[in-house]
């Protein structure tokens, strides 16, 4: 659902100079940084459903995607897309239970030209920050406080079976690391690879 003139929808050409394995964690990078810049701009407590979702109240209001362009072990390129739902009033059907918008929460209109200036700046200093490393070691920290599924019970979804768990946070690479319930042992679960569920039923 993308009524014109209502959302923000934007893409950022990225061309970082190390290998294609580290570029996953510039998604978690983006989340953060919506996050952080809906707190900044809007006075709105954020949260991040891993690996990449921007929830407020526990219904989505950002989505992220990235889109590699690679040559064997040399990255040409990297783009990281969003869509903030800034200013829709309401959802259709089931969307209804599982969507938000700046608007709805804070019951007035959001100037949409300031929240993605917000979400660019703080992502910029984000990006400098993954840089310096290739990893998130400097920002694990500020993204665990975010994240809606630690201290959860989820269901871990993968190729070859499934186990359920409760989620403790991320490692320095974006892994989401989940203690299972059924031998206790501390899986690494890789974004991409298998489907994280809980929250109230969200998807």
């Amino acid at each position: 659902e993308s009524p014109a003139g209502k959302d923000i929808y934007f893409t950022i050409l990225l061309r970082p100079e190390f290998p294609p394995d580290k570029v996953s964690g510039l998604t978690l990078v983006m989340a953060l940084s919506v996050a952080e810049a809906v707190k900044g701009c809007c006075g709105q407590e954020a949260g991040i459903k891993w690996p990449n979702d921007v929830l407020i109240s526990e219904k989505k209001v950002c989505g992220i995607l990235a889109e590699l362009y690679s040559q064997i072990d040399n990255m040409e390129y990297m783009v990281v897309g969003a869509g903030v739902n800034a200013n829709m009033t309401e959802f259709p059907g089931e969307l209804k239970e599982k969507a938000t918008s700046l608007r709805m929460e804070l019951g007035r209109p959001v100037e949409r030209a300031l929240v993605l200036v917000s979400i660019l700046e703080t992502f910029e200093k984000n990006y400098e920050i993954f840089l310096k490393t290739q990893d998130l070691r400097e920002l694990k920290d500020k993204y665990i406080s975010k994240l809606i599924n630690k201290g959860r019970s989820v269901r871990v979804l993968q190729p070859y079976g499934e186990f359920r768990g409760t989620a403790k946070g991320i490692d320095d690479w974006g892994n989401l690391l989940v203690k299972r319930a059924d031998n206790g042992i501390l899986e690494q679960v890789y974004a991409g690879e298998v489907s994280v569920r809980g929250l109230n039923g969200y998807i």
